[in-house]
């Protein structure tokens, strides 16, 4: 057996990761594995990313997780144009010419839960509210402000275009969706959350936790014990990213 595609995801911690898996099911239900394999490079440094092209000259795909979505960018010799708007890179393709690509496809797997969750009806007319600054949550806002709804970021901080956790309670009766994008509550840390006023939640407000490992995170599970009026997990969103991933790579 021969691997002649190998895709693969790097990032750093990735004990979290269901993308092997993902990936390596997929390859055998196509019939694919005798050619195809996916693996997982865990990388404390994103200046280790040369090695990993230089060890494998096979690569035709990886996927980029925390926390490299931005930091990836330089080492790409060209960047989709979405992925340019915002600002991070979680798909790369290399090409047929040599030239490695980057894109998001975090951006097209969250937008189609929210299309696909009935609740859309219910919070589309007020603002969404999105936890985090990293490269998901810029993918994340994209999405939610392309479907006509404004968005209020979150930061530990207070910055020009952020407000902090403490400035979140003022704002909740203005709020429908709240969006977490944050690796709080991520395995192994399950009992972390984010610190957003849980007692100020009602029945408008709708709870999204990109984190997928647990499938119920504290944070969905506190906003429900507080009444919230629904809440949704991330995996749809992996595996939606996933599929336009290997759209990206098979294009």
């Amino acid at each position: 057996m021969v691997i002649t595609s190998l895709f693969g995801l790097i990032g750093y911690p990735l004990g979290h990761s269901f993308s092997k898996k993902y990936f390596t099911d997929k390859f055998d239900v196509l019939g694919l594995s005798d050619s195809h394999a996916y693996t997982q490079f865990e990388l404390p440094s994103i200046q280790d990313f040369p090695t990993i092209l230089r060890d494998n000259l096979n690569l035709k795909g990886l996927n980029v997780t925390i926390p490299y979505k931005q930091q990836i960018i330089p080492f790409l010799d060209e960047i989709d144009e979405a992925a340019a708007r915002i600002g991070a890179v979680n798909t790369i393709k290399f090409m047929p010419n040599g030239r490695i690509k980057g894109f998001n496809s975090d951006y097209f797997g969250f937008q189609q839960t929210l299309l696909d969750w009935s609740a859309l009806a219910e919070f589309k007319s007020k603002s969404a509210c999105v936890l985090g600054q990293g490269g998901a949550a810029k993918a994340v806002i994209a999405a939610i402000e392309d479907l006509g709804i404004s968005v209020v970021k979150v930061s530990r901080t207070s910055m020009d275009d952020s407000v902090g956790y403490d400035s979140l309670a003022d704002l909740l009766p203005e709020i429908g969706l709240i969006v977490n994008t944050t690796p709080l509550g991520m395995h192994p840390h399950v009992e972390t959350f984010p610190p957003i006023p849980f007692e100020r939640l009602t029945s408008q407000h709708y709870l999204y936790d990109i984190v997928y490992n647990p499938l119920e995170t504290s944070f969905l599970r506190k906003g429900r014990a507080q009444g919230a009026g629904g809440t949704h997990a991330g995996l749809a969103m992996l595996h939606g990213q996933a599929e336009k991933a290997w759209e990206i790579w098979n294009d």
